[in-house]
């Protein structure tokens, strides 16, 4: 098979309609958008209308609330905690800061802080400096020997 030789299967492309080319072309005078009102012109965005109906987007329930300042933390797992361990990433002997976890590559950014959670499973005994911490995974690292110190979260930018 050569260069010159390729080309699409049957049906695979098809010419572009041109309109307002005459009455002959189908779709002359009008262009297929029939005649005057708002639609008819170029350069309208109509989005939700709907004729003067009430639109769908203001008779639905409007629901919940988004707090402009709130905190944004990068969530760690405890199961990636100890794979990072025993990989040799993680020196578990010091005391490990959100800095050293982001140095490690455990999470890319710190954000407004670190929140350690109990997915997986840590033997390894640790020393934790963190901003968060849920309950099972301070429960967690206590058990298997280790300390977490969860510190007081530097004030949300307003």
């Amino acid at each position: 098979m050569k260069l010159h030789e390729l080309h699409d299967n049957e049906g695979a492309t098809r010419k572009k309609k041109r309109v307002a080319r005459g009455p002959g072309s189908g779709k002359g005078k009008t262009a297929g958008r029939g005649i005057k009102g708002q639609k008819s012109r170029s350069g309208v965005a109509i989005g939700g209308y709907e004729g003067g109906q009430m639109p769908l987007y203001r008779r639905l329930p409007k629901r919940g609330f988004n707090k402009p300042n709130r905190r944004d933390y990068a969530v760690v797992n405890l199961g990636l905690i100890q794979k990072f361990v025993t990989d040799g990433k993680l020196d578990a002997s010091n005391p490990i800061t959100e800095d050293i976890l982001v140095a490690a590559g455990l999470t890319s950014h710190k954000r407004d802080g670190i929140r350690i959670l109990a997915k997986g499973e840590i033997t390894t005994a640790l020393t934790l400096t963190v901003t968060g911490a849920s309950a099972p995974a301070v429960e967690a690292i206590e058990k298997a020997g280790g300390t977490i110190t969860v510190a007081t979260p530097k004030p949300a930018a307003e």
